[in-house]
């Protein structure tokens, strides 16, 4: 029986504790210990980008994250995108450019373009597709998707 260790870390601005194994990872702590379903799992090897989260406001594929690393960490999960004010520019751009088919993809795109956002608040194209080939999708053809992040990335700029 393997001995869990008891972690405490920061969840979309949330103090929060839990109990995991240490071999789970942190997408399975969010999903599983804290019901925090928004993160999905694609191909559990950090090569889809599905599972995308901030960690300390650095882009990370929580799949190849240990839950007991995230001790005294901040972590931005796509539940912790929008505000009690509304949906984030970038959630609600992907709704009006249509950047979402299934769905699986699209928590882990939005994650990864508020980082580039944070990081590079009015990016080019170029750097927007750059950012983003970690990121994989097999329904929508990735312009849509392109789109809705330079868009908000104006609409971020002006207000």
């Amino acid at each position: 029986m393997t001995k869990k260790a008891h972690v405490q870390a920061t969840v979309n601005g949330q103090p929060v504790e839990f109990l995991c194994e240490p071999r789970q990872s942190l997408l399975e702590v969010l999903r599983d210990e804290l019901r925090l379903t928004g993160t999905k799992e694609g191909c559990n090897n950090g090569n889809c980008g599905a599972c995308n989260v901030l960690l300390d406001g650095r882009l990370v594929n929580s799949c190849c994250v240990l839950g007991v690393e995230v001790e005294g960490c901040q972590i931005t999960t796509i539940e912790g995108i929008a505000s009690p004010q509304g949906l984030h520019p970038l959630q609600q751009k992907f709704l009006e450019h249509a950047a979402l088919q299934c769905g699986i993809c699209t928590p882990g795109f939005i994650v990864a373009a508020k980082a580039l956002l944070d990081r590079h608040p009015r990016p080019t194209e170029y750097q927007v597709r750059h950012w983003l080939a970690g990121n994989l999708c097999r329904c929508t053809g990735y312009d849509k998707i392109i789109r809705a992040v330079l868009d908000a990335a104006g609409v971020a700029a002006s207000g």
